[in-house]
């Protein structure tokens, strides 16, 4: 078990009236536990919170009127890592449960029918369960560049797989993609973790169904996936992104901090590992 503070400061310059629907809190799952959380939002604002009770996904949304607003989440949560084991087996068609089944198909950003010749050109021989995703993992990060900026909100895997190159959630949807194009289900995470290679922001990885159960992967290798506070789980982007808004609006400042409490000796010191990011759009 690890535990991370973690913390999110978001302004905008709200241009009209505008509907926003946040997913920034820490998710209700087996494997996290949150000791302390303090959700703050510009005043005069009314917010409603609901949770997604087949994900564990946290929700907030407001209407918000012109001018500033700011939106700050800051949490202490602990994370329990699972054990993986490599020989896990892939899980016949026929037997994946009735809830997972929809993560086999094809969704806006991971485009499954499309890929699938290519998916099973590159990874169709071979073992098959962990071993083919692990394939799928290393075939992504030595064959796809990380390049901030080189993707938008509208980059699918497939662009990904032509342009070879993207950020964390295109290496994840690419992931997804060559997943469900080889029967295996599979799934977008997201969350806070630390960086060993700032600047901090948040974070996308995969996971896929293997032998009856859900296992983490990161195509980029910047992060270690047992260590992710996760805040949303989804087909792809569009179930998990971390602000969603209805009207004209301009992102002006965006943080993002995570202090591992216990950062495996890479500080010298021995105090936390502290990362910090701004940026804006």
């Amino acid at each position: 078990m690890h535990t991370s503070t973690v913390e999110a400061v978001l302004e905008y310059q709200v241009r009209a009236p505008t509907h926003f629907c946040f997913n920034l809190e820490a998710a209700h799952r087996p494997t996290q536990k949150i000791n302390r959380e303090a959700l703050a939002v510009s005043s005069g604002v009314a917010v409603h919170g609901f949770t997604d009770p087949p994900s564990g996904n946290r929700f907030f949304r407001f209407d918000a009127s012109p001018g500033p607003l700011i939106v700050s989440y800051r949490a202490e949560v602990e994370v329990v890592p699972e054990q993986v084991d490599e020989q896990l087996p892939q899980t016949l068609v026929g037997q994946v449960p009735d809830e997972i089944f929809h993560y086999l198909m094809p969704t806006r950003y991971c485009e499954s029918d499309v890929l699938g010749t290519v998916a099973q050109q590159l990874f169709g021989d071979g073992p098959e369960g962990i071993a083919r995703v692990r394939r799928i993992v290393h075939w992504i990060h030595d064959s796809i560049a990380y390049q901030p900026g080189s993707t938008d909100s509208m980059t699918t895997a497939r662009d990904v797989f032509v342009r070879r190159a993207g950020v964390c959630r295109d290496f994840a949807h690419l992931g997804i993609t060559f997943c469900r194009a080889l029967n295996i289900p599979a799934r977008l995470v997201a969350g806070y973790v630390w960086f060993d290679d700032p600047p901090q922001d948040f974070h996308a990885v995969f996971e896929a169904w293997i032998g009856g159960r859900w296992v983490l992967f990161d195509a980029t290798g910047l992060a270690p996936v047992d260590r992710l506070v996760r805040t949303g789980t989804g087909s792809d982007a569009k179930d998990v992104a971390f602000a969603t808004f209805f009207g004209e609006v301009a992102m002006t400042r965006k943080e993002v901090r995570v202090h591992e409490h216990d950062p495996r000796g890479r500080v010298p010191d021995g105090g936390p590992a502290v990362a910090l990011a701004v940026g804006g759009a």
